[in-house]
């Protein structure tokens, strides 16, 4: 049995140095968001403009998905939450760097700003059961790989 604790950290720790994930809401297909993250909040916030497909779906608090894939492909999540749209100057202000700034003329003031807060709620995540030892392991029948991927995979409550 998988120690959800431990997949939950590891989850956190990739994301948050990757920041690269796949987001949509129901009628808006996933597309690539940065993440900003405030602190060791498990909130997650994306700068976008207000005139894009997903900013224009939240209007209201939406339900949405999150992919991630950790650049080494050595762990996966596909996470369930709640989309809305954070407009808090204080939030802002905190998250604002110069990446973010290239892509908003006017700056923090630009009319086309848009912060949208995702809430995690439940997450599947994967650990590479794909490895090398694992096929070592099942070449020289010395495991099972169904017991491997067992291993690899939990359901966590990141809430």
């Amino acid at each position: 049995m998988p120690d959800k604790q431990a997949f939950e950290e590891k989850f956190w720790k990739y994301i948050r140095a990757d920041m690269t994930v796949m987001l949509s809401v129901a009628g808006v297909d996933a597309r690539p968001m940065t993440a900003q993250f405030d602190g060791e909040r498990k909130t997650l916030y994306f700068f976008t403009a207000k005139d894009t497909e997903i900013a224009q779906k939240v209007t209201r608090a939406r339900k949405a998905t999150l992919v991630y894939a950790a650049k080494k492909h050595d762990l996966f999540a596909t996470v369930h939450g709640t989309l809305r749209i954070d407009n808090d100057r204080e939030t802002i202000d905190r998250l604002w760097n110069r990446f973010v700034a290239a892509w908003f003329e006017k700056g923090k003031d630009d009319p086309k700003l848009c912060l949208l807060r995702f809430e995690p709620a439940d997450a599947q995540i994967w650990l590479d059961a794909s490895s090398l030892v694992a096929g070592v392991k099942m070449f020289l029948g010395l495991g099972d790989p169904k017991k491997d991927y067992e291993d690899s995979v939990a359901s966590v409550s990141l809430k």
